[in-house]
């Protein structure tokens, strides 16, 4: 391992030998790059965990700089971390995992002293690698957003996979033009670091442009000299929220079935402004409805059809503008397992949020999990990329 050192100007010349000095070069590592945020950056993660896990004994992770954070352990962890280990249970300290939290204030304070704040970075990166790393085969080390994010404080996700020693896949969201081109700005800033790319994954494609964008993606992306390593079918269950995550974005409150809503997968929602007649054809698993609190007639018919059926029959109703239920109504629907909750906000308001939520994988998202795992297996050329380590 690298000697370091923590002050004074020593430090910062240990730091900067460091961006160009290898740490740890015992464990292989990939660095999971993307074009944008909300790429497909931590699904490939997952999945990559799970499939990597089949040929290599140990598998680490490591998210050295996380912008969305959580507090764990009386440590600032990034989200993706969290996520990574309470599904997998690395045996890591989750403060390894993700040593760099970045928060509001963080990039004003790296400015006012860039010299020391660098060093003091990179040493704790280092440190947190050889952690994660000790006794692993295989590392994957997650970036955040753009191969440019982080230059404001000097570590880039191109300079961190650099520092790092780590060869990098980017993942770009599907299409033919548009990725190739992003893909192609991104390497010139990881080849600007000396830093090789060996492959792209494409996310997010349609299945029935799926061999178009596997020819002609392909093609553009040889002529980068950027393998093609797999493109990422869309999964509607992977971008579609759960009842509690929409809750949470409209500030509602729960007035019944709290316990039933927890693994309720919103798929479409309906706006109930039609008959109950006009509603029947909507109550169906996946759907939420958007309804006022005194539309006494699809509350019953709702209800009413949850009575003959048993099972949940949608995946919830939000009522708007704070109006309750008649009390008589209300007693039925608690005798039902239909999730209701209650918001001030209007249909339109909720309608709007619901579809410009960003869709992340929670750790409770247990049926997200297997899909995933599925998708990277079956879509991803795992031994091309081990190949290529």
């Amino acid at each position: 391992m690298p000697a370091r050192t923590d002050t004074g100007d020593r430090n910062s010349e240990v730091s900067q030998k460091l961006l160009v000095k290898p740490v740890n070069r015992n464990t292989k590592r990939v660095f999971v790059a993307a074009t944008r945020q909300n790429d497909g950056k931590t699904t490939t993660c997952l999945g990559l965990f799970s499939a990597l896990q089949r040929i290599f004994t140990r598998v680490g992770y490591i998210k050295p700089i996380g912008q969305r954070f959580i507090e764990v352990e009386g440590h600032q962890v990034d989200e993706d971390s969290f996520l990574l280990d309470t599904r997998y249970d690395v045996h890591v300290p989750i403060a390894s995992m993700s040593p760099v939290a970045i928060d509001n204030t963080f990039t004003r304070r790296y400015l006012k002293d860039p010299k020391t704040n660098n060093a003091s970075l990179i040493d704790r990166i280092c440190r947190a690698f050889d952690r994660v790393s000790w006794e692993r085969d295989m590392t994957i080390i997650e970036g955040t957003g753009h191969a440019g994010v982080g230059s404001v404080f000097d570590l880039s996700n191109a300079r961190v996979a650099r520092m790092l020693d780590a060869k990098v896949i980017i993942v770009s969201r599907g299409g033919i033009g548009h990725p190739v081109d992003e893909i192609a700005v991104n390497k010139a800033l990881f080849d600007k670091e000396g830093v090789e790319v060996i492959g792209a994954i494409l996310n997010k494609v349609n299945p029935d442009k799926a061999e178009a964008v596997r020819e002609y993606a392909g093609l553009g992306l040889k002529r980068l000299g950027v393998p093609l390593l797999g493109i990422l079918p869309v999964r509607k269950t992977l971008s579609a929220p759960n009842l509690f995550q929409v809750a949470k974005e409209i500030d509602g409150r729960w007035i019944n079935g709290k316990s039933h809503g927890i693994g309720q997968r919103i798929h479409r929602f309906v706006i109930g402004t039609m008959t109950a007649k006009g509603m029947f054809e909507y109550l169906q698993p996946g759907t939420l409805i958007i309804t006022a609190g005194d539309r006494d007639d699809i509350l019953l018919a709702a209800t009413a059809r949850a009575a003959t059926c048993g099972d949940p029959i949608i995946s919830g109703i939000i009522l708007t503008r704070d109006v309750m239920p008649d009390p008589n109504i209300m007693e039925l629907l608690v005798q039902t397992n239909i999730p209701v909750i209650v918001t001030s906000e209007d249909s339109y308001q909720i309608a709007s949020k619901i579809t410009g939520m960003t869709i992340k994988t929670q750790p409770n998202d247990h049926d997200k999990f297997p899909v995933i795992e599925k998708l990277i297996r079956e879509n991803i050329d795992i031994r091309n990329l081990c190949r290529a380590l």
